[in-house]
């Protein structure tokens, strides 16, 4: 494993107008690996991860402090490129979100609007591999004209993966992305998962612990917005070292 993380949250503080929603994180996501953040509702988990591409921006009143670290460089300041940060940093939400346009068309969008779509063979090319790579491509390869809500829910988010995929970013975050889908669905996602943590780095929010454990390497345990305990996800799940971890992970609370 590198010895640098990929992304490193140093002493992270957020705040919701007076609230603090995340206090003094630390945590460390390595490249080529899949962190998984846990807790219950109301944690903090989706707050953390939407510091790490900066989505938080967009929320009237909030604050941050402390630091994130991308590649050991703050993604904080105010000469940073957001739009250039999400492109690097992608993002699948928790319910599948396409645009109401054909499959291809969904696909090429980011391509487009970042100026990356250079000619239509390079964009069909495009399109395919990360059709490929998100695994839905034998499932649409006909029908790419078709418009995206045409698609079940669980095709609909492995199509969302694939237009974040498509941007060639560096780090992918999932925001539950199974939450909305069948068990089917859910099993073909973390299949997918574990293939991309070959290429990318991977940061989860779940709310599922079997889930955690299944396809996360490292696993961060967050309770009103404070870092109970992160280790490797083995270690976490047969041996923590804290008793409020050991009492979720039971299911004693949460």
């Amino acid at each position: 494993m590198s010895d640098q993380p990929k992304i490193e949250a140093k002493n992270l503080d957020f705040y919701y107008g007076a609230k603090q929603a995340l206090k003094s994180l630390n945590i460390a996501c390595h490249p080529r690996k899949v962190t998984a953040i846990i807790g219950p509702s109301g944690c903090g988990k989706s707050t953390f991860i939407r510091t790490l591409n900066r989505m938080n921006d967009v929320v009237a009143g909030t604050r941050v402090a402390g630091d994130i670290l991308v590649d050991g460089s703050s993604i904080l300041g105010p000469k940073i490129d957001v739009v250039e940060l999400r492109k690097r940093i992608g993002m699948v939400f928790q319910k599948p979100n396409p645009f109401p346009k054909s499959i291809f068309d969904n696909i090429a969008y980011g391509l487009r609007i970042n100026g990356m779509a250079g000619s239509r063979e390079h964009l069909e090319e495009v399109v395919e591999k990360s059709l490929v790579e998100a695994a839905l491509w034998d499932e649409v390869k006909d029908r790419l004209k078709d418009n995206a809500f045409a698609l079940s829910g669980g095709q609909q988010q492995r199509l969302c993966i694939a237009r974040a995929l498509a941007v060639e970013p560096e780090v992918i975050l999932f925001d539950e992305p199974c939450s909305a889908i069948d068990p089917i669905a859910t099993a073909k996602i973390e299949d997918l998962i574990e293939r991309l943590k070959s290429t990318y780095t991977v940061v989860i929010v779940t709310h599922n612990m079997q889930q955690a454990a299944r396809v996360s390497d490292y696993t961060a345990f967050l309770m009103l917005g404070e870092l109970i305990e992160f280790d490797e996800t083995k270690k976490i799940f047969t041996a923590p070292s804290q008793k409020m971890t050991e009492d979720y992970i039971t299911g004693r609370f949460g």
